[in-house]
């Protein structure tokens, strides 16, 4: 995907794609830093008004992870744990609302957008974009990991795998609350239900294990997100 506001990059190549990279690299330390607590009622944030509520994506069936996603759990175990004291569903405030809202659109904002093939040279690698740049997957990992730094429950925020507007296989991160499950995309920076993204749900992370969970009425297929 073309992102040519990320890093002010244009398409780049060679030098310029070092230069972004050095640039990208470090304004996601910038972005470790810009967190937004959640428990500071008095700060002076502006609340964002809260979305319209919407049903949840029911699952249907256990699933299997992406090979990818099983690979990074062998390099990365606690992002892959279950702690069943935190809660399934997030309580949506206006707060949490605009930390969700403000993290989906920092992380895209510092973060260049490059495959897998082009930046691991294999076609699906699921980590961290320390490097300031990374796939689909690796941008929604990153706001995962500051919102759960956030404050918000590890277990509330599902790595999803859907099959995007173009047929391609994409990753986004679900984020499960009582007002319905919000889908936080590289490819956007508004937030919406799950349901106003135009994506099929494949599967996403379960609540209770290490198994993933198939979503909706869609048959069971081999996914690899990709873009």
């Amino acid at each position: 995907m073309d992102r040519s506001d990320q890093a002010h990059c244009n398409q780049p190549s060679g030098q310029g794609l070092r230069g972004c990279i050095v640039l990208a690299f470090a304004l996601v330390g910038i972005a470790s830093t810009a967190l937004f607590s959640l428990t500071d009622a008095t700060s002076a944030e502006i609340l964002f008004e809260l979305p319209v509520a919407g049903e949840p994506l029911q699952a249907i069936e256990r699933s299997v992870p992406t090979a990818a996603w099983i690979r990074f759990c062998q390099r990365q175990p606690q992002e892959c744990r279950t702690d069943r004291s935190e809660p399934t569903h997030i309580q949506l405030s206006p707060g949490v609302w605009g930390t969700i809202s403000r993290v989906n659109e920092h992380v895209n904002s510092v973060i260049l957008a490059v495959t897998d093939q082009d930046h691991w040279g294999v076609v699906d690698r699921w980590d961290y974009p320390d490097e300031g740049i990374g796939d689909c997957e690796d941008i929604q990992l990153l706001k995962r990991k500051l919102l759960v730094e956030a404050g918000l429950p590890h277990r509330a925020l599902r790595m999803t795998v859907v099959v995007d507007e173009q047929g391609q296989g994409h990753a986004v991160l679900m984020v499960r609350t009582d007002r319905g499950d919000f889908i936080l995309d590289n490819k956007r920076n508004a937030v919406l239900l799950w349901s106003k993204t135009g994506y099929t749900f494949i599967k996403r992370e379960g609540a209770s294990g290490s198994a993933w969970v198939a979503l909706g009425d869609q048959p069971m297929s081999v996914i690899t997100a990709n873009r």
